[in-house]
């Protein structure tokens, strides 16, 4: 087995966060967890073969291993590594996860949020569970995410969204986002349409309209306060993308006015 899918849009339940000793009493452990997943960290040398197939533990690597699968351990002496045993929910595309990779540069924050898991667990299992989540979804993008059956987003879209989530107060152009994602400009209009279905500009606007939305209606924030928070400080031209875009004057959508209209968001993979 070389990937496991693991479905994350909802908090993990977890059973146990521990250190686990091996290597004293037998230099191989051979076992599965029929009803568990299982998260480790690892910072010694081992052989692990996960369902047949032979992976290598080295220093900075973490597994995640599915429930029932037969692992087999061969180490080298005494062995420490901070486990987390858990189980899944089934919300969500599942994610395709290596079960063994290299933390690379997400070693220190990775690190730290599970042994900010192991300090917390069990007297307050609530903060353990927020850290083992987070750490989850740090391990599932260490490589390229892939939901099954669907290809991965493209470096450059994905840097082009988190761009566009970042800078959305700002006055932003596609010229300035392609060279944020490090293409042309023409590569990236390519790129964005075949991954999201939507252009540069109408996703760009469409976020701009969402967070919009979402202050007219959950803050009092004023109302030019917002049109310049979300990068369209002109009032009149902040009004007509409203009622264009989402079916009702600023005031109307405050107040609840707000017509049917669904603004066009990104598809993504």
């Amino acid at each position: 087995m070389d990937t496991a899918l693991a479905h994350l849009d909802e908090p993990p339940n977890v059973a146990a966060v521990g250190i686990g000793v091996h290597g004293c009493a037998s230099r191989t452990d051979v076992f599965s967890l029929p009803n568990l997943w299982q998260l480790h960290f690892y910072r010694y040398e081992a052989d692990l073969t996960v369902d047949g197939t032979a992976h290598a533990i080295r220093p900075g690597r973490v597994s995640l291993v599915p429930p029932g699968t037969t692992v087999r351990y061969r180490y080298r002496g005494r062995s420490e590594h901070l486990y987390v045993h858990l189980r899944l929910g089934s919300a969500g595309a599942p994610l395709s996860v290596p079960v063994i990779q290299d933390a690379g540069e997400e070693l220190a924050p990775l690190a730290g949020q599970l042994n900010s898991a192991l300090t917390a667990w069990p007297h307050t299992p609530a903060r353990a569970t927020a850290e083992v989540w987070a750490a989850l979804w740090r391990v599932a993008h260490l490589a390229p995410p892939r939901t099954t059956g669907v290809p991965a987003t493209h470096p450059a879209v994905a840097t082009a969204l988190a761009t566009i989530e970042a800078r959305l107060a700002e006055p932003l152009s596609v010229a300035e986002i392609a060279k944020a994602a490090g293409v042309s400009h023409n590569h990236l209009t390519r790129l964005f349409r075949a991954a999201t279905g939507n252009t540069v500009v109408g996703h760009l606007r469409a976020r701009r309209l969402e967070r919009a939305r979402h202050f007219l209606q959950a803050t009092t924030l004023s109302i030019p306060a917002i049109a310049s928070s979300v990068g369209i400080p002109d009032l009149q031209a902040f009004n007509k993308a409203c009622r264009r875009d989402l079916g009702a004057s600023p005031r109307g959508i405050r107040s609840g006015l707000t017509s049917p209209v669904a603004v066009p968001a990104a598809r993504l993979p």
